[in-house]
């Protein structure tokens, strides 16, 4: 997990709809990272539904708010034409951004260990600073404590 304040690893991802976004392009407006395991799956699914309904918040407060996971461009376009879906989804397929914000870490479900994406969020400040982390998120509600965090 990266630091308070230090400086938040620069990227460039391809986004559904099929251009590419780079973090250092974003300074001058917050933007928020928000890693998680899988699409269309029930916890990623409520997650991307609840920043999107929060979207036009975010955007009145000139925040960005990105999805990142592993899942390939194809299938990011998919989970979002099948839930509706109106917050960018970035592809990190070979997993390079996950690891630079180590997110990629060892996890343990039904008593197998794996590998995977630990749901985590960053909000990231107008100089390209880490402002603010929620390591290992719980889903509910948590779209609407980033936007208070992130606004206050």
């Amino acid at each position: 997990m990266l630091e308070l304040g230090t400086p938040a690893p620069d990227f460039t991802l391809p986004r559904d709809g099929g251009s590419d976004i780079t973090l250092s392009e974003l300074r001058g407006r917050k933007v928020v990272l928000y890693f998680y395991p899988k699409d269309n799956t029930p916890g990623c699914t409520t997650e991307a539904l609840d920043f999107t309904a929060l979207k036009p918040q975010f955007e009145a407060a000139d925040i960005t708010v990105f999805g990142i996971s592993k899942d390939s461009v194809k299938k990011h376009e998919n989970f979002c034409a099948k839930h509706d879906l109106s917050i960018p989804l970035l592809s990190d397929e070979n997993g390079g951004v996950c690891e630079a914000y180590g997110v990629w870490a060892e996890k343990k479900m039904y008593g197998k260990t794996f590998w995977g994406i630990v749901r985590t969020t960053y909000l990231i400040d107008e100089e390209g600073k880490v402002e603010k982390v929620w390591p290992k998120v719980k889903v509910a509600g948590h779209a609407a404590e980033v936007l208070e965090a992130a606004t206050s």
